[in-house]
């Protein structure tokens, strides 16, 4: 199956210039493709030289039809099933893959990959810096960190691929196929492509499609996924009927202590599940509990999750920036043991934010909110709390600086996505840092 994806004089049409994109193409003519080009439908679009490959800024229906490829490789961010990526596929009836899908086909290495709608990067962070502290070669790849693409190009290739998939990637898989799989959690997202949850759900649980009983599937308590063929793990903060559970304070398993968290980075209980989820992936990959241990102990995650910016006059300021969803800031709601002062707001997604109020009801004293979709938060959040409605980051940050009190976390969890006003969350954390440390005056 892997020497027949790219026989000879197959034409390659590469759908998306962005990392994906161009990974896919450089895997593809260093594989043997006849001819590959980049399409792009966006005229101003750019792309470095590459051997052997071509591009095709401002590309129409009509030049996917005169080019007639072979094969689509899609990047995540194209969708498809619109008419821009069908007129590809029409002419020879071609199958349209994920760039995933391609790399996987090339990989020797063992794969592990992570799905969910929160807690992704962060548990492929970990995973990466648990192996690689073990001594192990392993690199975090796909939604987070290089292309798998990339990866498979490496010489040598790593042992371990921590693999982040998306919804959006696991669309167009065909054979893809982990060695062990954890899926987090799910909760609605994307609505702004999805027209049913459903179809979010089934797209997601496409990471299990190709495996069987010889592999691992880790997957949280109470996650609805029943008929898994692979081998199934739980996990859970909340309940103790999986393997792992957690007190408090501690990892247990089957009620006895087994991993105190208590001073590491990952102490709050959705961090906490993040960590169970990667003790038992490395555990099934082989390691060690003690070399588990040392590596979750030494990890520091990425930014924007939760981190801490500035504790000043007993009032903590926490950046969860990367809350781009209702269930990422319902967690870090709930992680709080202090009154709440939350910033929430950004682009319009589609969702429904009432499921939360019952929540702020009980740990929020004030929400300011802010953004496109600050008049909705406004309207659902003000029967349970006191809400401020501003225009931008910088103004809920100065509210929140006059209306707190000592005692407080003021949490910037927004719950949606950034695009109304910034280019990612990464754009929009650092706009609330610097905010906070001019307001404080650090």
């Amino acid at each position: 199956m892997k020497s027949k994806l790219l026989p000879e004089g197959k034409k390659i049409a590469v759908l998306g210039c962005g990392s994906s994109g161009v990974s896919a193409a450089k895997l593809a003519a260093a594989r043997g493709a006849a001819r590959i080009c980049i399409f792009d439908a966006n005229p101003a679009a750019t792309c470095r030289p590459l051997p052997g490959v071509e591009f095709c800024p401002g590309a129409t229906e009509e030049h996917a039809r005169a080019y007639a490829a072979d094969l689509i490789i899609l990047s995540p961010g194209i969708e498809a099933d619109i008419p821009w990526t069908l007129s590809f596929a029409a002419p020879k009836n071609a199958p349209i893959i994920a760039e995933t899908e391609l790399a996987w086909h090339f990989y020797t290495g063992r794969i592990i990959a992570i799905t969910g709608t929160n807690g992704k990067t962060t548990t492929t962070a970990l995973l990466e810096h648990i192996l690689t502290h073990a001594g192990h070669s392993a690199v975090a790849c796909g939604n987070y960190g290089l292309p798998l693409s990339e990866v498979v190009l490496m010489e040598p290739q790593p042992e371990f691929a921590v693999l982040e998939v998306s919804s959006f990637q696991m669309e167009t898989i065909v054979h893809f196929r982990p060695e062990i799989a954890i899926w987090l959690n799910f909760a609605p997202d994307h609505m702004d492509r999805y027209t049913r949850v459903e179809d979010y759900y089934n797209a997601k649980r496409r990471i299990f499609e190709n495996m069987d009983a010889s592999q691992t599937a880790i997957v949280r308590e109470g996650e609805i996924l029943p008929d898994l063929r692979p081998r199934r793990l739980g996990f859970s903060s909340v309940v103790a009927t999986g393997q792992l559970a957690f007190d408090g304070q501690n990892i247990t398993e089957q009620g006895i202590p087994l991993l105190s968290l208590r001073g590491t980075t990952m102490e709050q209980a959705h961090n906490a599940e993040n960590c169970m989820a990667a003790l038992l992936a490395c555990r099934a990959a082989g390691l060690e509990d003690a070399s588990i241990a040392a590596g979750i102990r030494s990890f520091s995650p990425p930014g924007h999750r939760c981190e801490t910016v500035a504790e000043k006059d007993g009032i903590l300021w926490l950046n969860d920036s990367k809350s781009t969803n209702l269930h990422s800031t319902e967690a870090a709601v709930r992680s709080q043991t202090r009154p709440i002062i939350l910033l929430a707001g950004g682009k319009d997604k589609g969702l429904d934010y009432s499921p939360i109020t019952p929540l702020l009801r009980d740990k929020a004293r004030l929400c300011i909110v802010f953004g496109q979709i600050a008049a909705q938060l406004e309207q659902t959040f003000t029967p349970v709390c006191p809400v401020l409605r501003v225009e931008t980051v910088e103004e809920a940050v100065t509210a929140a600086a006059a209306q707190a009190q000592q005692g407080d976390v003021v949490l910037f969890s927004p719950g949606t996505s950034s695009f109304d006003q910034f280019t990612g969350y990464v754009q929009r954390g650092q706009c609330f840092r610097d905010a906070v440390r001019r307001t404080l005056n650090l």
